[in-house]
């Protein structure tokens, strides 16, 4: 857990129950769930650290100002001008939120196994156009509630879906809408593609991600090269360079760190041992050699979160992740 998580629920906790639900509302619902675990732990506070927290807040508050209040006009002006309409409309999708979208927004709050269980039954070309518009650790969560045959028909309807148009992205959220309930813009919305089958494939993990691959592989060998380029896994981090190793690992709890490099490369452990001062790589390897066997679905878990880590820093432009099939690409 971060240190902002744990700031945020202290902040919360403090703040008062009216005055904190209003803070909620403009989080997302990955940034709630883990302010709202973090809450649930907390203990003892002392007034110390309390107004430690206030202090930090009221220094960030003071450094504010009124400048990009009111300001969308604007940010999609800029994007616009920068990126062009159709990268704009991508990204400006993604920030923003989208009226055409409301029913979908409305799935990121919902269990997976209860998103698996509403959509399960629609054509596979719906629930892939659906699970484009959902994080990729979520649409990964969502698909294994799905049969083999459907997992491996969505994935490739994922792999080979280029945008969605806005009339179609307004009926499926219609249809949505009315799921559940009970009853039965002007630009493309977000894309799928191989890059976005890879990211779902990257969470899917295990046993499960090599069958899908394994029928992609069978169906259209090119179309299955093209998504393991684009992969990222646990030990791609070997590509990272030394500072946004060190970036990393100053987010990665040490614990959940030697439980993931039990499962890795020798190669990795050591570039992670150098980026680490002398005596931290001393007590990581005492460490490692101490821990004792661990489920295999435990390692994986842990570099699942890791994982997550590195995908945010790349998001936020403080990492580069080389893709594996091109020196030259990102991911």
């Amino acid at each position: 857990m971060s240190d902002g998580v744990q700031k945020s629920a202290i902040f919360l906790m403090t703040l008062g129950e009216a005055e904190a639900a209003e803070v909620l509302k403009y989080l997302g619902p990955k940034e709630v769930q883990k302010i709202s675990s973090a809450m649930m732990e907390i203990k003892n506070l002392t007034r110390e650290s309390i107004s430690e927290v206030f202090h930090e807040f009221l220094l960030l508050a003071s450094e504010k100002t009124t400048i990009g209040m009111d300001s969308n006009d604007y940010i999609r002006s800029m994007l616009t001008k920068a990126l062009g309409d159709e990268k704009a409309a991508g990204l400006l999708d993604r920030i923003m939120h989208n009226s055409d979208t409301s029913g979908i927004e409305s799935l990121k709050w919902m269990d997976p196994g209860a998103v698996a269980e509403m959509i399960g039954n629609e054509h596979p070309q719906i629930i892939a156009t659906i699970l484009v518009h959902l994080e990729p650790d979520m649409a990964a969560s969502v698909m294994k509630f799905f049969s083999e045959r459907t997992r491996n028909d969505v994935l490739l309807r994922i792999s080979t879906l280029d945008g969605v148009q806005p009339m179609a992205l307004r009926e499926l959220n219609d249809v949505l809408g009315k799921l559940m309930s009970g009853g039965g813009t002007g630009k493309k919305s977000l894309q799928g593609g191989v890059s976005a089958a890879a990211e779902i494939l990257n969470y899917l993990g295990g046993t499960l991600e090599a069958q899908v691959m394994e029928n992609v592989r069978n169906i259209d060998p090119d179309l299955a090269q093209k998504i393991e380029d684009k992969m990222f896994v646990f030990d791609n981090i070997l590509d990272i360079d030394d500072r946004g190793i060190q970036l990393i690992l100053r987010e990665v709890q040490s614990e959940a760190l030697i439980v993931a490099l039990k499962g890795a490369s020798v190669e990795l452990r050591e570039k992670i041992f150098k980026n680490m001062s002398q005596r931290a790589a001393e007590m990581m390897r005492e460490d490692l050699e101490s821990k004792g066997p661990v489920k295999l679905s435990e390692v994986e878990s842990n570099q699942k979160e890791i994982l997550k880590i590195v995908r945010r820093l790349s998001d936020e432009g403080q990492i580069a992740l080389a893709g594996k099939g091109d020196e030259d690409a990102y991911v």
